[in-house]
C-alpha cells in the first residue's frame, strides 16, 4: 500500500475519500484545514508516509520551508483549464449567469483567458483576481474577499467564483452569492494516480544499491568501533579487505540521509587521521561496487583531508564531502562534445568537468587559478590543458589580471564551448 497524505480543506477531503476506492493499493490520511495557512502546522503532525498530496497550490507555498525538509515526495493539484471550464460550464447551466458577471479569483489569470479563447469568446475577461504575486508572504484571505465583496456592492457581478475554500466561507457570511472552483473527479484521481507513481519512484530511488568504500591511512585501536557505528547509521553490513579498508553495503536512501544529516562530517571528527570514503550507486551489486572504488580515486586525491565522493548510475560524480558538494559528470556521451574531446585530444571525462565547472561558476571569466583548484590538478597540467582550448578555439584570452605588485599578470579566459548540450 502507497499511503498518501492529503492536506485540503473538509470539503476536499470528501470528494478524495470518495474517488480514493478506484485507485488501487492506496491508503489515504486526511489532514484537514479551516484556512490554507494551517498547512505548515498540519506537516508538524505527518504520521509516517509515502507521499503529500494538497488540495492546491496555496498550501504547498505556505509549508514550503517544512516540506522541503522531509525525505518524501509532495505535490498539488492544479486548478487547470478542466476545472475552470467545468465550473463556468455548471454556473452558466445551472444559474443562466453570463461569464462576464462572474468574479474569479485563481493563481493564474492566464488559465481562464484559454478557456474563453478556446470556446470563442475573444473578449478579456472581466473580473479576474491573479494572487500568484501575493504567494507565499503577502497572502491576505481579506484582499480576496474585498475584491469580490467590492464589486457584487457596486453591481458589477451577479456571481463569485473563488478557488480558495476560505474566502468562500466568507462570501457566504457575508451574503454574497458565492460558488467554490469545482474539482472535477477525473482531476483528481490522476492526482492520486500522479501521487501514487511518484511515491513508487522515490521508494526505488531511495532502494538503489549502493556500496562505500573506505579507506584509513593507518590502524587504530578504535578503528573496528568507529567503523561498526557507521555502518549502523547505515543500516550497512560490514566486510573488511584489509587492516585498513572496508566495504560497507547499503542503499542510496541512507546515503543520502547520511549526508543531508550531517552525520558523516560527525564520523570523520571522531579520527586523528585522514579518512578516505568512496560511495556508489549502481543497478546491480557490481555496478555500485565499481563506483565506489572510482569515487574513493578522487577522495584519495584529497591528501591532507578527510573526505568523501559519491558517484552515481549516471556518472554524476558528488563531493567532496563534508566541504561541499559539487557536481562533475565523468560520462560524456554527447556527439558535439565527443567530437570536440577527439579534436582537442582531451579526454571526455576532463572536458566534462571544465564544462560543470563553467557551470558552476557566476561569471564567464577564470583564470588558470581558478580552474586548476576545481579540477584539483597541478597549475602546469591546467595551464597545457588551457593552451590545447585556446589553440583550437574553445577557449580566449579575454584580458590579464594583476593581483601582485611583482610578477606576470595572469591571464583571464573565456570558454568558447556549448556547456548546456
Amino acid at each position: 500500500m502507497t499511503k498518501i497524505a492529503v492536506i485540503g480543506s473538509a470539503d476536499f477531503i470528501a470528494h478524495i475519500l470518495s474517488v480514493a476506492p478506484q485507485i488501487k493499493d492506496i491508503e489515504v490520511e486526511p489532514y484537514v484545514y479551516k484556512e490554507p495557512q494551517e498547512a505548515a502546522e498540519l506537516i508538524k503532525h505527518l504520521k509516517p508516509c509515502d507521499v503529500i498530496f494538497y488540495s492546491g497550490a496555496l498550501p504547498f507555498y505556505f509549508s514550503k520551508n517544512l516540506r522541503e525538509q522531509l525525505p518524501i515526495p509532495a505535490l498539488y493539484l492544479e486548478q487547470d483549464e478542466m476545472a475552470i471550464a467545468s465550473t463556468l460550464l455548471s454556473i452558466v447551466h445551472h444559474h443562466n449567469i453570463p461569464i462576464e458577471r462572474i468574479s474569479i479569483d485563481l493563481t493564474d489569470a492566464s488559465f481562464v483567458a484559454n478557456v474563453l479563447t478556446d470556446i470563442g469568446i475573444e473578449r478579456s475577461p472581466v473580473h479576474v483576481m491573479d494572487y500568484t504575486s501575493m504567494l507565499p508572504d503577502k497572502f491576505d484571505t481579506a484582499a480576496i474577499v474585498d475584491f469580490h465583496l467590492s464589486r457584487f456592492k457596486s453591481g458589477a457581478i451577479d456571481l463569485a467564483l473563488t478557488s480558495v475554500h476560505a474566502v468562500y466561507d466568507q462570501l457566504q457570511a457575508l451574503q454574497v452569492p458565492a460558488k467554490r472552483m469545482i474539482d472535477p473527479t477525473k482531476a483528481v484521481i490522476r492526482g492520486l494516480q500522479d501521487a501514487k507513481a511518484r511515491a513508487e519512484l522515490a521508494k526505488h530511488h531511495a532502494a538503489t544499491v549502493a556500496v562505500c568504500y573506505l579507506s584509513l591511512t593507518k590502524q587504530d585501536e578504535f578503528q573496528h568501533q568507529y567503523v561498526d557505528v557507521f555502518a549502523h547509521l547505515l543500516h550497512a553490513s560490514v566486510q573488511q579487505i584489509d587492516e585498513c579498508t572496508f566495504t560497507l553495503y547499503s542503499t542510496r536512501g541512507r546515503i543520502e540521509a547520511l549526508m543531508e544529516s550531517g552525520e558523516f562530517h560527525h564520523f570523520l571528527l571522531k579520527w586523528q587521521d585522514t579518512v578516505v570514503a568512496g560511495f556508489g550507486y549502481g543497478t546491480t551489486a557490481a555496478e555500485a561496487e565499481q563506483n565506489a572504488k572510482i569515487a574513493r580515486s578522487f577522495a584519495a586525491d584529497h591528501k591532507t583531508e578527510s573526505c568523501g565522493y559519491i558517484l552515481t548510475e549516471e556518472k554524476e560524480l558528488l563531493g567532496p564531502f563534508p566541504k561541499e558538494k559539487k557536481t562533475q559528470r565523468l560520462k560524456n556521451d554527447h556527439p558535439e562534445l565527443l567530437q570536440i574531446a577527439k579534436q582537442i585530444k582531451l579526454s571526455p571525462a576532463n572536458l566534462s568537468k571544465i564544462i560543470q565547472f563553467s557551470k558552476s561558476r557566476q561569471t564567464l571569466q577564470f583564470t588558470a587559478a581558478d580552474l586548476s583548484s576545481y579540477l584539483q590538478v597541478t597549475r602546469r597540467s591546467t595551464e597545457r590543458i588551457l593552451k590545447k582550448l585556446v589553440d583550437h578555439g574553445y577557449a580566449k584570452i579575454v584580458g590579464q589580471e594583476m593581483t601582485y605588485q611583482q610578477g606576470r599578470p595572469r591571464s583571464v579566459y573565456e570558454l568558447n564551448i556549448p556547456i548546456y548540450q
